[in-house]
């Protein structure tokens, strides 16, 4: 990552969704971030609940004016599958929002997306945290658009186990070949997987604060912590929330947070059970397959396996809280 004392030009692709919804209240927060635009696809919610979800929560947070555009309304070959059943019927917590008074861009996600990236001074960082169709979308439409993005830290897949499947993570899981398309971009790519994303956990005393906060988008930070319980087995303070999607921007900020690995990575395209699964190849050396087929061509990705929750949680708590 740039450190040269500059903000750092990023791009958010999210199917906003209550941690996407967090993520974004980070990220127009944080001075070391210049948000230049927002890319909405399906997943948590269908497309324009994704487009309503965004605009809310930048009218919320008090942020410039950011262009947002609606992308894909479905994966690049499945059908389309929502996770309301986790982020509430709106898909952002059923927390009754007011209707945001702005209005999406006038240009289509891949437009808006090469638009931004070729025309930011700076090589931009794209943060997906939701379903990758209009990423591939973009990559295979523009693939020019490479020579100006600095890295992709992407929030999906898993090296243990899966959410959406026992293996597969449902970003990766929702649309497993824009996922593929993703790893060949050709440009450094770090993956923030389940491994890390159910970790990062905000104290419910915290979350309580955050909520009592008069502040609009500090207040709305703490509801949708609130709504958003930490994982199994992971804390014993029922009112603690994890911050999910918003880890990977974390990891952009301060990427000296998450300990990583250069590993070769691949998704299982075929059907059944392990389609989705992010196969992230750990081996000290190459094993029977390899040795009598041949070396298979993997992507080679910095998978994140550890993460300071302390540091990242300290980080997102004094970002969300700058009014």
């Amino acid at each position: 990552m740039p450190n040269d004392g500059l903000p750092i030009p990023v791009i958010i692709d999210c199917d906003t969704g209550v941690d996407d919804a967090l993520a974004l209240l980070f990220a127009v927060r944080h001075p070391g971030l210049d948000l230049r635009a927002v890319t909405c696809v399906a997943g948590n919610t269908d497309v324009d609940g994704v487009v309503l979800n965004t605009l809310t929560v930048l009218e919320q947070a008090g942020a410039p004016e950011i262009p947002v555009a609606r992308g894909a309304d479905r994966p690049l070959i499945e059908f389309s599958r929502s996770a309301r059943h986790v982020h509430g019927e709106d898909g952002m917590g059923d927390l009754g929002l007011p209707a945001p008074r702005r209005r999406p861009a006038d240009v289509d996600a891949v437009t808006l997306l090469r638009r931004e990236i070729l025309a930011s001074p700076r090589p931009v960082t794209l943060i997906p945290m939701a379903p990758l169709t209009n990423i591939a979308l973009l990559l295979r439409t523009h693939p020019e658009v490479t020579r100006n993005i600095e890295r992709i830290v992407f929030m999906g897949g898993a090296v243990a186990c899966g959410n959406a499947t026992p293996v597969a993570e449902f970003n990766v899981w929702h649309d497993p070949e824009a996922a593929a398309i993703l790893l060949t971009a050709g440009v450094p790519i770090t993956m923030y997987g389940l491994d890390v994303f159910q970790r990062v956990v905000v104290p419910g005393a915290d979350v309580r604060r955050l909520r009592e906060n008069p502040e609009p988008g500090t207040r709305l930070a703490g509801e949708l912590l609130a709504h958003r319980p930490s994982a199994p087995d992971i804390t014993t303070d029922p009112e603690a929330g994890g911050i999910g999607d918003a880890g990977a921007v974390c990891a952009v900020v301060d990427p000296g947070g998450i300990t990583t690995r250069l590993l070769p990575v691949e998704v299982s395209l075929a059907p059944g059970p392990t389609r989705g699964q992010t196969l992230v190849d750990r081996r000290p050396r190459p094993g029977e397959s390899e040795l009598h087929t041949g070396p298979r061509e993997q992507a080679l990705v910095d998978v994140a396996l550890d993460v300071d929750v302390e540091r990242f949680t300290k980080l997102y708590l004094t970002t969300v809280e700058r009014a």
